[in-house]
């Protein structure tokens, strides 16, 4: 604090060295102990910089949940992954389900191919026929190629 008052002291008696030298000498004589103090300056600054930041903050925090609170209510996800088998390194299976829809899903190392649709999730297990394995193979063949 000892250097800091220097310092005030010294611009105060440069200020009125150059006052002086103007010919206007109505500098009250106690400008020189009236300075403020160079800590409580550094404590309002510091004060008013933690008050913006945390109006900042604050802001960013209502702005994000007013988005969450407005964006996403009444939006139902359509989108689902029902299930997923690894089928070793980087290879995988998915069961998606897209609104009342239902596909198999391949993912590898090249990309993501379509099995087959499958049933929707509520029509009866009773009345869909089992497809023969043949058939199923020579249809994905056929896309394939």
């Amino acid at each position: 604090m000892n250097s800091s008052n220097r310092v005030w002291r010294t611009f105060a008696a440069f200020l009125a060295a150059t006052v002086a030298a103007r010919g206007q000498t109505d500098i009250p004589p106690g400008t020189l102990s009236a300075l403020p103090e160079a800590g409580f300056s550094v404590f309002r600054v510091m004060g008013a910089l933690v008050l913006v930041l945390a109006l900042f903050l604050g802001g960013v925090w209502v702005f994000k949940l007013l988005q969450q609170l407005f964006l996403q209510k009444g939006r139902l996800t359509k989108l689902n992954v029902l299930e997923v088998r690894s089928l070793g390194n980087r290879h995988a299976l998915y069961v998606v389900g897209y609104e009342q829809q239902r596909m198999m899903l391949a993912a590898s190392p090249s990309g993501v191919t379509l099995i087959s649709h499958l049933p929707s999730a509520d029509a009866p297990e009773a009345a869909l026929a089992e497809p023969d394995f043949s058939d199923t193979l020579q249809t994905v063949l056929a896309r394939k190629a």
